[in-house]
């Protein structure tokens, strides 16, 4: 039955139960059975609840369970499952309806033959199941069997020894459900019940599917003539979707060809391009699912040298230190950076170095270096130049400083320090520091200073003595102590502390603080308590040590001096309340014993109903339905009442037929946007009678409509990506809420809950969170062009959080640390946010390198993607050092290598094949460059073999490192030189079978014409009346026979057969008394006769 909406949204007719007569279901003790439910069609299945006419829950366990068509299987039944009113209830969501299937009786007959039965499948009836499943959806496997005992189920998947973890099990592990269906997914699933019968397997093949998705798109790139240009294009889906290329709009084969323009398998090659190669690149992907479709722009330039770094700054740096002038240039192709003194050139210096970038670098400056460099960019178009100065210092240095020293506490000792300074730097001085802070300064401005300070040493005061108590009253006492010696430092303040031996021995706790020239306190002790006190004196050094205790303390039993806490009122039948709260603990009943007076009364009553009890909880019966009363709950004992108490409110219990969930709606929901992942959501609650017990919250709805780059409101709603809930607890009316995606558009809604349920959804509400900034490139990858030319490729953050302005690049070598003024650090290389590739050239061959890539949005930077040194594995051609074989056994041998440090952990593969056998070349496995070594197992002793080390490239090149021959030791096994492993003996044997074949069959031959004989013979046999005549299907052909009545022998129903495989096999009839083949005008004319 369709549900039918009008324009408004409301329901036009509600889903109705078909007219039916519902027939008893009897079964018999220990066999199985399933009670329908088959509810009406709708749009959205209903959710199936199995109620008895108490409305409570069918029990669902091992052995009932409720399949996913909604049918209540029972895999046996026992007598306690006759019952009259088995009832299936649909829970429609869309138009919030629950409609009740006519009740089914179930009647269970006993039996005395009660048999065990061995397990076997109810669902699913076939006997293999196959089902498709969609790349990030879910898939649901059940697997409903019967038998007695009742059998136990568990899954497995046939290529994996354990199962994912994002896939569960419910309904007593009779269903497994496959969350966000992956590629891994696919393949056969078994479920395999099990009793101690027997045991049933089904398999279930799944065969995951996917629309096109990219691997990597073809980004769009600036390139300079002469450079050669790669555009990948890797997609992957299943079906494997087909690729082609545009140009221009235009496909290629469309295209006029071009002998620089190739394509290979996920690529399109432009080698040495031109200008007029500027060009609009389509990729294209698609398979029965969908298509992809990428734009890159290829863009050829020539640009003249021109030098960035501004002219005529001024570097200053300490003589012996580190110097770096920066020059940082431009062009295309890129200048080369020359860098000169008075016309000499600064790289003859072994203290220099020049930085891929420019940068110029000088170690251990001396005072003669100080002067102007010239820097000089120049490529094949222009020429362009800066000037620096370089200013060298003096170095500050100490002629003589202080030394270690060691005294008693409370003495003095001097320091002295001589220091030297450059004349040319101002303001100098010197400071005395004590643990970092400035204790003494001078600001002479001469070029040699000395300077003295003489410290006295404090320390941490010692502990205190001669504790002493004093009563006040019956529980207050005084405590006074004697001062310990301050060190040179006067005491703060001084701390007691108390052990209570009664209750918490052994722990000690804070009592009270006092100033450190008031050697006593009052202290305030609680009653039936067995006390000792400490002291601890503190001054700026430091705490003292714990002093001595002081005599014991018993303080007297008094009244309870508070009441227990959480007192709440609450019912679990309709016509009870049961009164709980939180116990005093022992230490607070103030006496050795406590009770608790408990009243209670309907609200608006006057009169109180009162007990008394040592323990929680208190039953009320005989109430009213959900009716509210007032409660107050006193702690008292032998030596008086505790405060009085507050007045708490609590209910009755509730109704169970009253509506289950609350009709309250919450109204003015708002909402005020903090930021851009936190909102402030504020609602009213009116009617609140209408909540049909005890408000026990709200439940948030949220929705998520996508991002604000989407294309309009309608769109994003018509699609809405994903969605939460946040529950609320208690009476309130607003909440902050967090963890929202910047940049996008969310809708909100709420609704009341009860003790018994949910209530109905509020009118929702939109709202917009603001940009914030992205997170980091979801992977970055780079590529080796050359040995100083790489290739970066990223793909956009995962969460862009708005809308991206641009990308971030910096690099560095990886000796240096990531700050940006560090040497040879490249930064603030700006790429279009469209751009997903990126060319880094002028790199130094063999140099690990750092690169840090960030996104931008308009609120700010990201995080940045560092691609390390450790990432860093494979350079153009891998190479290694003295490559050796070293150990060689009879089954094996071993390979040694050194590694070089600027190829770590580079992988490659090693082959072998075998002279002797004349194999071809295998892969016997893969090993590091940072390994050094290598064992090959599993050689033949005397054999000799050829073994390679082979790097296969991104590419699909084979770079052959090393190759040579070897032999292992032993001498060939008998077993291999056998003359059984010869052609001519498998020959000769193939012979030998085939004869023995021919024999045999001869043999057989001869057999069956030995063993006829003629009708004369049959004649004289003996005749049985009792011998059955010979049937007419099987020797239709021989009916004169049949009139003859005589006692078969084996060699007869022998010659019988053979007789009759002879017509079938060779196509013709068999006289059987002259034992000649017939043709079939001959066969015809004897059953004539």
């Amino acid at each position: 039955m369709g549900l039918a909406e009008k324009p408004d949204g409301s329901v036009r007719g509600s889903p109705q139960w078909p007219k039916e007569k519902v027939a008893p279901i009897t079964v018999e003790e220990g066999t199985h059975t399933i009670l329908p439910c088959n509810p009406p069609t709708s749009a959205v299945p209903p959710k199936i609840y199995w109620l008895n006419s108490k409305i409570e829950h069918i029990t669902q366990d091992e052995r009932v369970t409720m399949g996913q068509d909604g049918n209540l299987y029972f895999a046996n039944v026992q007598m306690k499952d006759s019952q009259p009113d088995y009832i299936c209830n649909a829970h429609f969501q869309g138009p919030r309806v629950i409609i009740q299937k006519e009740p089914i009786e179930l009647k269970v007959t006993t039996t005395n033959t009660l048999s065990h039965k061995k397990p076997f499948l109810i669902v699913p009836k076939k006997k293999h199941s196959t089902y498709v499943a969609k790349l990030g959806e879910s898939l649901v496997l059940e697997c409903i069997v019967a038998g007695l005992p009742t059998p136990s189920v568990e899954w497995a998947h046939k290529n994996r020894l354990k199962l994912s973890p994002h896939m569960v099990f419910e309904n007593a592990k009779k269903t497994l459900r496959i969350l966000n269906v992956t590629d891994e997914d696919d393949g056969e699933y078994e479920c395999i019940a099990e009793n101690d019968h027997g045991k049933v397997r089904h398999t279930y093949t799944v065969n995951v599917e996917a629309a096109p998705y990219w691997i990597k798109k073809p980004v769009s790139q600036i390139y300079a003539p002469g450079e050669n240009v790669r555009l990948d294009c890797e997609v992957d889906g299943k079906p494997k979707p087909e690729v082609s290329w545009r140009i221009n709009g235009i496909p290629l084969e469309d295209v006029m060809p071009e002998p620089r323009r190739r394509v290979q398998p996920g690529a399109l090659i432009l080698n040495k391009v031109e200008p007029n190669d500027t060009a609009v690149i389509q990729c294209e992907a698609h398979n029965k699912h969908g298509s992809l479709l990428a734009n890159a722009y290829i863009l050829v330039l020539q640009l003249p040298a021109q030098i960035l770094t501004p002219s005529g700054l001024e570097y200053s740096v300490v003589e012996n230190q580190v110097a770096t002038l920066d020059c940082m240039a431009f062009g295309v192709p890129r200048p080369t950076v020359k860098w000169f003194m008075d016309d000499k050139y600064v790289l003859d210096d072994i203290r220099s170095f020049l930085f891929t970038n420019g940068t110029l670098l000088l170690e251990q400056v001396e005072r003669q270096d100080a002067g102007n460099f010239t820097c000089v960019a120049d490529n094949d178009f222009y020429e362009d130049s800066i000037t620096a100065r370089l200013i060298v210092k003096g170095a500050t240095k100490f002629e003589v400083g202080p030394t270690n020293t060691e005294e008693k506490k409370g003495e003095s000792v001097t320091f002295h320090c001589k220091v030297l300074f450059d004349d040319t730097i101002p303001g100098h001085g010197t400071k005395w520091r004590l643990n970092g802070q400035v204790i003494q300064e001078s600001d002479e401005n001469e070029n040699s200073h000395l300077a003295h300070i003489m410290v006295s040493l404090p320390g941490k005061p010692g502990p205190v003595s001669n504790l002493e108590l004093l009563r006040q009253q019956d529980h207050q006492v005084k405590l006074t102590w004697t001062p310990g010696d301050d060190h040179n430092r006067h005491i703060e303040e001084y701390t007691v502390f108390c052990e209570e031996s009664k209750f918490k021995p052994g722990k000690l706790e804070e009592l009270t603080t006092v100033p450190g020239n008031q050697p006593w306190a009052i202290l305030s002790l609680s009653p039936f308590r067995n006390y000792t006190f400490y002291v601890q004196a503190r001054n700026n050094q430091g705490k003292s040590e714990l002093s001595e205790p002081s005599a014991s303390h018993v303080t007297k039993p008094a009244a309870p001096d508070q009441n227990p806490s959480e007192i709440k009122g609450e019912g679990n039948e309709t016509t009870n309340m049961i009164i709980t709260w939180t116990p005093l603990p022992p230490w607070e009943w103030n006496a050795p014993t406590l009770k608790y007076h408990v009243q209670w009364r309907q609200e608006g009553e006057a009169q109180w109903n009162e007990t008394e009890v040592e323990t929680p909880p208190v039953m009320v019966t005989g109430t009213p339905v959900f009716t509210p009363y007032e409660i107050k709950v006193q702690a008292r004992n032998d030596f008086g009442k505790g405060p009085e108490p507050s007045t708490e409110l609590g209910y009755s219990g509730e109704d169970v037929f009253l509506p289950t969930v609350p009709e309250a709606i919450p109204e003015n929901l708002a909402v005020e946007v903090l930021n851009s992942t936190t909102i402030k959501l504020s609602w009213i609650l009116p009617n609140k009678e209408k909540i049909l017990g005890h408000l026990k919250g709200f439940q948030v709805y949220f929705f998520w409509l996508g991002t604000l780059a989407d294309r309009s409101r309608r769109q994003a709603r018509a699609h809405t990506r994903s969605h939460g809930k946040v529950l609320i607890e208690g009476n309130v009316s607003e909440i902050t809420l967090g963890g929202f995606k910047p940049w996008s558009r969310y809708r909100v809604q709420m609704a009341v809950l009860n003790g018994r349920g949910e209530g109905p959804h509020s009118e929702a509400i939109g709202f917009d969170t603001p940009e914030g900034v992205p997170s980091r490139p979801e992977s970055v990858h780079m590529e080796f062009l050359s040995d100083t030319t790489v290739t970066l490729e990223w793909t956009p953050p995962k969460f862009p959080n708005g809308k991206l302005v641009r990308y971030v690049l910096a690099y560095q070598q990886a000796n240096q640390t990531s700050n940006m003024t560090n040497v040879g650090f490249i930064s603030g290389i700006t790429i279009p946010a469209t751009q997903l590739m990126f060319n880094v050239s002028d790199l130094d061959p063999y140099t690990p390198y750092n690169f840090y890539l960030s996104a931008e949005t308009k609120e700010g930077s990201g995080e940045a993607y560092i691609l390390q040194e450790h990432a860093i594995r494979e350079s153009v051609n891998l190479s290694l050092v003295n490559i050796t074989l070293g150990e060689t056994g009879e089954n094996f041998t071993t390979i040694i290598w050194i590694p070089r440090q600027s190829q770590r952990d580079v992988e490659f593969a090693v082959h072998i094949m075998s002279k002797t056998d004349k194999e071809d070349w295998h892969d016997v496995g893969r090993a590091t460059s940072s390994q050094g070594s290598y064992s090959i197992p599993g050689l033949q002793p005397g054999k000799q073999y050829r073994v390679r080390l082979v790097k296969e490239h991104r590419t699909g090149d084979l770079q052959v490192i090393w190759e040579t021959e070897m032999v292992t030791t032993g001498t060939v096994r008998e077993s291999y030189r056998s003359f059984a492993a010869q052609g001519w003996f498998v020959g000769f044997v193939s012979a030998i079978v085939l004869l023995i074949l021919v024999l045999v069959l001869l043999c057989f031959i001869k057999r069956s014409k030995g063993g006829k004989y003629s009708v004369k013979d049959k004649e004289d046999t003996q005749v049985d009346s009792e011998a059955r005549p010979m049937k007419d299907e099987t020797f239709g052909e021989y009916r004169s026979l049949e009139r003859i009545d005589f006692i078969p022998n084996k060699q007869e129903e022998e010659k019988k057969k053979r007789l009759h495989w002879m017509e079938v096999e060779m196509g013709a009839r068999v006289d059987s008394v002259n034992e000649r083949p017939l043709s079939k005008d001959r066969t015809c004319r004897k059953a004539a006769a």
